[in-house]
C-alpha cells in the first residue's frame, strides 16, 4: 500500500505583523499526519495567491520568493522519490528532518552484518573459531541473496527488518536453498545476532525477533554398532590409502575426536595423566573448551603404526590425516566394501565414541560431556536419547522372542494333553 503524500505553501494571515506581512510555511502531509516547517521569508498577506502557494504578479520581490518556493518544493520532492525508490520507510516528520540535514544516516543491514563479520575475522584464535566466522560470512551471503531476490534490492535499512521479512528469509533458506529446517534455524540465529547490535545500539526501536521462536529439531544421529567396528577394523582393504584413512576413522570412533581436531594433533597433545597413562588434552576448534581423553588400547595402537610416517616425522603432526572432502570421499568407499547401509561420514566417528563405546559401557555422561568438549550437557544428552530408542529396539525384540517362547511351551503342553488323552 502506497502512503499517501502532500505538499503546501501557505501563510498564517492571522498572525501577520504591524505591516501586514505574514510568514510563509511549507506543510508536508503523509497518511494524515503533518509536519511544517517555515521557509524564512514573509510576504504581503494581500499578494499571496492561496489556491496557488505561490506569491502573485511578476514584481521582482514575487519572482525572488516563488523561485525560492521551487527550489524547495524540488527538493522536497527529490527527498519523496529516494525514499520511494528506495524502498525506505518514511513520514512527514522523515522527510522535514532530511531536508534539514537532521536525519541520522540509515543504518543499514548488510553493512552492520559485515562490519561485525571483520571484526569476528580479527578475533579468531582468540574469542572465535574459524568456522564461527565461516559461518557468519554464509549468513550473510544468504541475507544478501534474499534482499535482492525479494526486496529487488543491493540492501535495505536495518529498520525495515520486521517480522515478515524474518519469516520470508526462513522460507527462502528453506526453499530456494533447500537447508534443513535445524540448518535454516542456525543462519537465521546468526543473522539474529546483527538485529540484536542494531537493537543495543538503538538503530531500531523494537526487536523484531521478539515473536519469533526457532526451535532445533531433535535429529537421530547414526553410529557404528560394535559388532559394524569389528567389521571395519577386520576389513583388509586394497590400497594404503584406504586403509590409512580407515585407522585415522577407528581413530576418532575410540577417542572423539571432530575431523579439526585430529588433523591439528600434534606430539604436544599428547600426555601422561595422573593415571599414569597416555591421555590426550586439547582445545576443540569449533568451541574452544578443553577436552582430556584417555588414549584407549586401539587408539594407541593406532597412534604407533604411524608414528614413523613421512608427515608425523616431518610435520610434527601425531596422525596423517587427509583433507575432509578426501576422507569422507574414501569413507564411501569403505563402507561399500563393508557392505554398511549407513551413510558413512567422518563425523560418525564421534556419534560412534559417544554411543557404543563410552555410554553403552557404562561411562556416567558427565565423562562424556567432558571428554566430547561440551559446553552444556544438553547436547551429550541427544545421544543418551538414542540409546533409549535402542534399548527400547533391544527390548522389543526380546518381548517378541518371550512371546513366541510362551507360544512354543503353550503348543507343546496342548500336544502333551493330547497325547495323554
Amino acid at each position: 500500500m502506497e502512503n499517501s503524500f502532500n505538499l503546501l505553501f501557505y501563510i498564517k494571515r492571522i498572525k501577520a505583523d504591524s505591516e501586514g506581512k505574514a510568514n510563509i510555511y511549507f506543510r508536508i502531509t503523509v497518511n494524515g499526519r503533518r509536519s511544517e516547517l517555515s521557509i524564512k521569508r514573509k510576504i504581503d498577506i494581500l499578494k499571496w495567491n492561496t489556491q496557488a502557494g505561490k506569491a502573485k504578479g511578476f514584481s521582482e520581490e514575487a519572482q525572488k520568493i516563488n523561485t525560492f518556493i521551487d527550489i524547495i518544493q524540488n527538493k522536497i520532492y527529490k527527498i519523496h522519490q529516494n525514499f520511494i525508490e528506495n524502498n525506505i520507510p518514511y513520514s512527514a516528520e522523515k522527510i522535514r528532518d532530511h531536508y534539514l540535514g537532521k536525519d541520522e544516516a540509515q543504518k543499514m543491514l548488510l553493512e552492520i552484518f559485515e562490519e561485525h563479520n571483520k571484526q569476528v575475522e580479527k578475533l579468531i584464535g582468540k574469542d572465535f573459531a574459524a568456522g564461527t566466522a565461516e559461518r557468519y560470512k554464509t549468513a550473510k551471503m544468504h541475507v544478501e541473496d534474499y534482499i535482492k531476490k525479494d526486496y529487488k534490492l543491493n540492501d535495505i535499512p536495518i529498520k525495515k527488518v520486521d517480522h515478515k521479512f524474518i519469516t520470508g528469509f526462513e522460507y527462502y533458506l528453506k526453499t530456494v536453498r533447500n537447508c534443513s529446517h535445524n540448518t535454516s534455524v542456525k543462519y537465521i540465529t546468526n543473522f539474529k545476532k546483527i538485529v540484536r547490535i542494531a537493537y543495543s545500539n538503538d538503530w531500531i526501536t523494537k526487536d523484531p525477533f521478539f515473536n519469533w521462536k526457532g526451535r532445533l529439531k531433535i535429529v537421530d544421529r547414526e553410529f557404528l554398532t560394535e559388532e559394524e567396528i569389528q567389521t571395519m577394523v577386520k576389513k583388509e582393504l586394497h590400497t594404503v590409502r584406504l586403509d590409512q584413512v580407515k585407522d585415522i576413522f577407528i581413530f576418532c570412533c575410540f577417542t572423539g575426536l571432530a575431523y579439526a581436531d585430529v588433523k591439528k594433533l600434534s606430539q604436544n597433545n599428547l600426555v601422561i595423566g595422573i593415571d599414569g597413562e597416555k591421555w590426550i588434552n586439547i582445545k576443540r576448534t569449533k568451541t574452544d573448551t578443553k577436552s582430556n581423553i584417555p588414549v584407549l588400547p586401539t587408539a594407541e595402537a593406532i597412534i604407533e603404526k604411524y608414528a614413523n610416517h613421512p608427515e608425523v616425522t616431518n610435520g610434527n603432526r601425531l596422525l596423517p590425516v587427509l583433507s575432509n572432502q578426501k576422507m569422507n570421499a574414501y569413507l564411501k568407499e569403505i563402507s561399500d566394501l563393508c557392505g554398511f547401509t549407513k551413510n558413512l561420514t567422518f563425523h560418525l566417528a564421534r556419534h560412534t565414541f559417544a554411543t557404543t563405546v563410552t555410554l553403552t559401557n557404562g561411562v556416567p555422561i558427565e565423562s562424556v560431556s567432558k571428554m566430547l568438549g561440551h559446553k552444556s550437557l544438553k547436547t551429550t544428552q541427544h545421544y543418551a536419547k538414542i540409546l533409549d530408542r535402542k534399548v527400547s529396539d533391544d527390548m522389543t525384540v526380546l518381548r517378541n522372542k518371550l512371546n513366541l517362547k510362551s507360544i512354543q511351551e503353550s503348543d507343546s503342553e496342548k500336544n502333551k494333553s493330547g497325547k495323554q488323552g
